[in-house]
């Protein structure tokens, strides 16, 4: 059988989309085109991505225009593979695949089941019904005098619409917060409203624990809305800047059974299709895993999926474009995935029997970091110098906002 030219179009230009643009070059040898408001380190000067800056990219008037003119571009005999990489982008693809249909590929659901999961507010009640476990959460709207939400201090306080809120900054602004007083909450809430943002906010227990009591849950579901690729990681570490908290920089996968059984009745049973990322907490109170959100693609630490045996690029390519009916695979063997120098991950992870976990990954040579990509930095100066000072500066952050154990 001939095989079809494929063109990946990629929204976003960071560490998530310079991953999945590693993977469809990994895979099928193919320079992805990239396109986002501004350039970012993770994607600039990188051999595997064409990036084209686009500052009205996220104008919701304009992303189709831009994206079709790109189309035209092409012969008709290549298949073009839109896929976004920051909620913003995927939500937009979603909103607008009736006009982008004819052009693209677009693995993702329709907007009526996007509008039941993106807000956690309306997220928690799918969980509800379906059985899934979630934290004790208490919905806040502007101006409730409510303060008694059920739950002991502290709380995590978030934002129920992310998009919404960040698109309205403000100095000091964080993406969770932690409050451990009333006077605490008060505070956070007045800075939240007064600055545009008019949505709910999510009040929850706050789960103990350190970064290692997270998990990730990566899965991809074909057309069909059958689960084929479910990858469990163990987060080891996250950022802890303001803006970057919860984003994962150290990953073991693993393999838990029962847990991955009850999310994949989920998603099949609401009609899922491509790819969704799951948050979770382990809460040792009660031995339950807890989700915090789905997020509906491919999460930004989506390199730990690829590397350790499960590249993302083929699950699209398999399903989408060669209508392959595809095995489910669970993945059960170790594998480390890194994205901050291993000398940060060995010093600021608590638990040390992880740690010799990772040094025993690395030593089977079962380890992989997003941006190691040899032929990427081969004679690529600029891209070895950013790579050099990314690693740095992840060490002054982690200096910075965490504990050394």
């Amino acid at each position: 059988m001939e095989k079809t030219k494929i063109q990946p179009i990629l929204c976003g230009g960071d560490l998530n989309c310079y991953s999945v643009a590693r993977a469809f070059h990994e895979e099928y040898g193919i320079k992805s085109i990239a396109f986002g408001r501004y350039y970012l380190g993770a994607t600039k000067d990188s051999k595997i991505i064409d990036f084209r800056v686009t500052p009205d990219i996220t104008d919701p008037e304009k992303f189709v225009d831009i994206l079709l003119e790109e189309a035209k571009k092409h012969p008709a005999d290549v298949k073009l593979i839109l896929m976004g990489c920051t909620d913003e982008y995927a939500e937009l693809i979603i909103d607008k695949k009736d006009q982008l249909k004819e052009a693209f590929v677009l693995p993702y659901i329709d907007a009526d089941l996007k509008n039941r999961l993106v807000e956690k507010e309306s997220f928690y009640a799918v969980c509800e019904e379906y059985g899934l476990d979630y934290p004790k959460t208490y919905i806040y709207n502007k101006g409730d005098q409510t303060r008694d939400f059920g739950f002991m201090y502290p709380v995590i306080v978030k934002a129920s619409d992310s998009i919404s809120f960040f698109q309205n900054p403000f100095e000091g602004m964080n993406k969770a917060y932690v409050a451990h007083s009333e006077e605490e909450f008060n505070q956070i809430i007045s800075d939240v409203y007064s600055h545009g943002y008019e949505k709910s906010m999510i009040i929850q227990d706050f789960i103990p624990g350190e970064d290692d009591h997270m998990r990730v849950l990566t899965c991809y579901s074909d057309q069909n809305a059958k689960v084929k690729m479910m990858c469990l990681g163990h987060v080891l570490l996250e950022e802890h800047t303001p803006k970057g908290i919860g984003n994962h920089a150290a990953i073991i996968t693993e393999y838990e059974e029962e847990l991955m059984e009850k999310y994949k009745a989920f998603l099949e049973k609401i009609g899922y299709v491509g790819f969704s990322n799951f948050d979770i907490k382990y809460d040792d109170r009660d031995g339950k895993f807890k989700v915090f959100e789905i997020n509906l693609r491919q999460g930004r630490s989506n390199f730990y999926v690829t590397s350790s045996g499960n590249n993302i690029a083929r699950y699209v390519v398999e399903d989408r474009i060669y209508n392959k009916e595809m095995d489910l695979k669970i993945q059960e063997d170790p594998f480390y995935w890194h994205v901050i120098p291993n000398s940060v991950v060995y010093d600021f992870v608590k638990d040390k029997s992880l740690v010799k976990r990772c040094k025993d990954l690395v030593a089977q040579g079962k380890s992989a970091s997003s941006f190691g990509y040899d032929y990427d930095l081969r004679g690529n100066f600029k891209r070895r110098l950013y790579l050099f000072l990314y690693g740095l500066n992840q060490k002054k952050k982690f200096n910075k906002y965490c504990k050394k154990y």
